[in-house]
């Protein structure tokens, strides 16, 4: 049975460069890279040494404060540079890809048959359990805990985000292998939000509570979804999965293979020929952009994940390992002299004082990165609250977590926001104040002091 989640406030953002629903197999990339502060808060100790040869599926390293989560590689191959930061910090290893693959085999798991403990070792042992993070803090899920539910995501509704319904379909049975395992690890229930007219194939999964979702951005956040259904409160946990890694976890359970292919939507107004590409996590994105209009001295940012809240990369750089979109957008760093005094009519924004995209709501905009300002002091506008859906109130929360009042930031609700959750925020903001980063700073500073 399914419930319905209508979300009013909120903001859709409309850009031009959505990908064309066809599939391609990317450039198959020579090497791939693994960095671990795509991992919050994770401390890596090597398995492999620069040298070493390693399977697909094979260890890389694992977090120094809990031996048992694994991080493994997505390709058979060499591991050619350990690449260090300051204090010898490790910031990525880089490993050169066999031209044929060879992987380890974890053998396959009968879920059916499987108790939650011998569901949450496999996990863990074939380097899947990554992929499950938990909230509060929003990073890598604490095996030792116990969520009261799971949710799952499988609807995107972020600018330019890949369309689940898309790159899900013909995965039913590793999406369903996947949440029969998930189900078996939480006493409550694995909720699942799709759109409310799709076609997705999440919804016709057994085993979940399936919510329909309607409404602008952030309608399709797992954050917001955990608000609406169960919020956490003091003590409590629960557990979130991207929906596309639910495929990869899935494959593992039905053939031992930890398969890290990834269908990556290439999007942007700066992309000729948008469309999907069939990859894998820490590709080059070189391999996907350049052969697609992409013109290389061009003055673009390359996002490996949606314009709110992706990460930049460099052109030689590597997709994270959590996106499955690359955006790319012009660079704003010219100025508009007197920009501010005129009316405005290719940008959009929430207030109607000078900009008229109210007048065209179905509109496609070319946006770039310009901010259109400098930080300045918080402003009280209201404006948070009309596309800030959660139960929370936003500007009291970032200003909690900006003098560290943990108490505070208790009460307000910190236990069950994430940085994406305050995304929009920071993109209607007339302050230009950089939310994402203080709500970060904010959860780290809670899972410092509270754990």
């Amino acid at each position: 049975m399914s419930k319905d989640i209508r979300i009013k406030k909120g903001l859709d953002i409309k850009l031009i460069g959505e990908a064309d629903k066809t599939v391609e197999q990317a450039v198959v990339s020579n090497y791939i890279t693994i960095r671990p502060e795509d991992f919050h808060g994770v401390i890596p100790k090597l398995i492999a040494k620069e040298g070493s040869s390693v399977e697909a599926g094979g260890y890389l390293f694992y977090d120094k404060s809990n031996e048992d989560i694994k991080f493994v590689s997505p390709v058979s191959g060499k591991v050619i540079e350990i690449v260090r930061g300051p204090k010898r910090r490790i910031d990525a290893i880089k490993i050169e890809a066999d031209k044929a693959q060879a992987f380890k085999d974890y053998g396959k798991l009968d879920v059916s048959k499987a108790n939650a403990e011998e569901v949450k070792a496999h996990l863990l042992d074939s380097g899947c359990w990554p992929f499950v993070k938990q909230r509060p803090y929003d990073v890598i899920a604490k095996p030792e805990k116990s969520p009261k539910a799971i949710f799952i995501s499988g609807y995107a509704s972020a600018p330019l985000a890949a369309d689940l319904d898309f790159t899900l379909k013909g995965k039913e049975a590793e999406l369903q292998a996947a949440v029969s395992a998930l189900g078996k690890l939480t006493e409550g229930q694995v909720h699942v939000s799709v759109g409310k007219n799709s076609n997705s194939p999440l919804a016709s999964l057994s085993g979940v509570t399936v919510h329909k979702v309607s409404g602008p951005h952030p309608s399709g956040n797992v954050g917001t979804l955990i608000n609406k259904v169960d919020p956490v409160n003091k003590g409590e946990v629960v557990w979130t999965v991207n929906a596309q890694d639910l495929v990869i976890i899935g494959e593992l359970l039905l053939t031992g293979k930890f398969n890290a292919e990834r269908i990556v939507a290439l999007v942007g107004s700066s992309v000729k020929k948008p469309r999907y590409f069939k990859t894998l996590i820490g590709s080059e994105v070189a391999t996907m952009i350049y052969d697609n209009g992409v013109e290389k001295d061009a003055n673009d940012r390359i996002i490996s994940g949606n314009v709110l809240s992706g990460k930049q990369v460099k052109p030689d750089g590597a997709l994270d390992y959590y996106s499955n979109v690359i955006s790319v957008i012009p660079e704003g760093d010219d100025y508009e002299f007197f920009g501010w005094t005129k009316p405005v009519f290719d940008k959009i924004s929430v207030s109607r004082a000078l900009t008229f995209s109210w007048l065209n709501p179905k509109k496609k905009y070319d946006l770039n990165t310009n901010t259109n300002g400098e930080h300045r002091a918080f402003v009280t506008t209201g404006t948070y609250e009309e596309v800030f859906p959660l139960d929370i109130y936003p500007m009291q929360v970032l200003k909690a977590c900006l003098y560290k009042d943990l108490d505070e930031m208790e009460a307000l609700g910190m236990y069950e926001v994430a940085p994406e959750d305050f995304a929009l925020t920071e993109f209607v903001c007339v302050s230009k104040q950089p939310h994402q980063k203080i709500i970060r700073e904010g959860l780290d500073l809670m899972l410092k002091e509270i754990g």
